[in-house]
């Protein structure tokens, strides 16, 4: 009976993630949504739908490479849509998917929430450097 409620137990966290076991998968996918790149990406992709250079151009410090990489881990997570024209030179948009939408609108609060609270979080900067 107990190791019935166990493996149910283990059913219901693996169907919904568990950040704090070691091996689940969520934690991968928390990497990429929070890292430096994929908050920045999540947030201005809130704008609409970007080119590769646009998005680079608002994305201040981003290498090539960097935001190459960050968009094929959104993508493959599902949080962002590319889509390619076949024409010369090519044409790639991203746009954010229904799950980007909402993963970046929790991003969004948090960027937000940095930015009014900068003034706080600097002044503690500042007392801990002394």
């Amino acid at each position: 009976m107990i190791y019935a409620i166990q493996e149910a137990s283990l059913a219901a966290k693996l169907r919904r993630g568990d950040v704090f076991a070691t091996e689940c998968p969520s934690r991968e996918v928390l990497k990429h949504v929070t890292s430096r790149w994929g908050v920045l990406v999540l947030v201005a992709l809130r704008d609409g739908t970007h080119r590769f250079s646009e998005l680079r151009r608002k994305i201040g410090g981003v290498s090539e490479k960097m935001l190459a990489q960050t968009l094929q881990q959104l993508e493959q997570d599902g949080f962002v849509n590319r889509l390619s024209h076949p024409v010369v030179p090519p044409h790639v948009e991203y746009t954010l998917t229904p799950l980007g939408e909402e993963v970046s609108l929790q991003v969004e609060s948090l960027t937000n929430w940095i930015e009014t609270n900068l003034p706080n979080i600097m002044n503690a900067q500042q007392k801990s450097a002394r």
